[in-house]
């Protein structure tokens, strides 16, 4: 065979091989994160998931898990290829399961942010977290999954960290679960105070509004950024181009406008790797202060970690300032 068919051949086979190395994939999964029973997040997902396979021409199937770790464990594993998270849960499927942020969700009111709670029961005598505090030692607490943002990180430092509280040892009972359980254990008194984010009273206020109103709030943290959509890095550019153009147009007609309020949502808008940097020094500094607390350490040892936290903590600074 001489040169010129050889290199033909290999034209041709480049040709053949090419469209099919970017094409666009068939079907995907899109994880969803558990604050609540699946079945119930099935019922307010899957209408724009179905939506969402008539845009792309994908099949997208839905993907529930019993905790965080199994949505970022199956991202990790590629069994989910798209996913929503908290910012908490966010960094660890950008660090540990080559994930990466390309949209993030904006609030019913047009927020592009929400806020951690504490809640009791509307009749409890609890009244702020000074009291929550002081009588610690006697309340049971419900607190989040390891991986939430607004149920274990953001009051883990505000409420507790910064107080020098802490919660899985200082209360009489401390007990996990996702948003819906913590609700609904405050509302049936199984708990004295829990954790929960105003997103999740917005959803029970839809769903089960008698019970929303024997929640009441006693605590609010700063401002969170609102949670991410996260894809795997190594997606093709077709279905990362489909699954962008999807999300970022959704909710422009009144039905798509409608089955987002369901979910709790308005729309999405861009966004990136970029603003999980707040969260990331959240858990820096509750890092810090259990270092700074640690008796049992000694002082050169303590000295070491908390320069190698305050290095991290600047560049985390440098890089912040630098997005805006």
């Amino acid at each position: 065979m001489n040169r010129r068919s050889v290199l033909t051949v290999l034209a041709t086979t480049a040709a053949l091989w090419l469209p099919a190395a970017h094409a666009q994939m068939k079907e995907i999964s899109f994880g969803i994160i558990s604050t609540e029973a699946s079945n119930n997040l099935k019922a307010a997902w899957q209408p724009m998931l179905d939506d969402m396979a008539k845009s792309t021409g994908m099949k997208v199937n839905a993907f529930f898990a019993s905790d965080y770790a199994g949505i970022i464990e199956a991202m990790r594993f590629n069994k989910v290829q798209v996913a929503w998270f908290g910012n908490k849960s966010g960094i660890e499927a950008v660090d540990r399961s080559n994930g990466e942020v390309f949209a993030k969700i904006v609030g019913k009111d047009g927020t592009e942010g929400y806020y951690s709670l504490l809640v009791v029961h509307k009749d409890s005598p609890l009244k702020s977290l000074d009291d929550v505090l002081k009588q610690r030692a006697n309340l049971t607490l419900g607190f989040g999954d390891p991986n939430s943002t607004s149920g274990t990180a953001v009051p883990g430092l505000y409420a507790f960290a910064q107080n020098r509280v802490d919660p899985l040892k200082d209360f009489k009972r401390t007990v996990r679960a996702n948003h819906e359980t913590n609700l609904l254990a405050a509302v049936n008194k199984q708990v004295d105070v829990a954790t929960n984010n105003t997103e999740a009273v917005a959803r029970l206020v839809h769903t089960h509004p008698e019970q929303a109103k024997q929640v009441r709030e006693i605590w609010r943290s700063p401002l969170i950024a609102s949670d991410p959509i996260v894809w795997r890095k190594d997606l093709d550019d077709a279905t990362k181009k489909a699954v962008r153009d999807f999300i970022l147009s959704y909710g422009k007609e009144p039905r798509e406008q409608a089955i987002l309020q369901v979910i709790g949502y308005s729309g999405f808008r861009p966004s990136t790797n970029d603003q999980l940097v707040p969260t990331r020094q959240i858990e820096l500094a509750r890092e810090r202060s259990k270092v700074e607390s640690d008796a049992n350490l000694a002082a050169d040892d303590k000295a070491k970690k908390l320069k190698d936290i305050d290095d991290r903590l600047a560049e985390l600074g440098r890089q912040l300032a630098s997005a805006k």
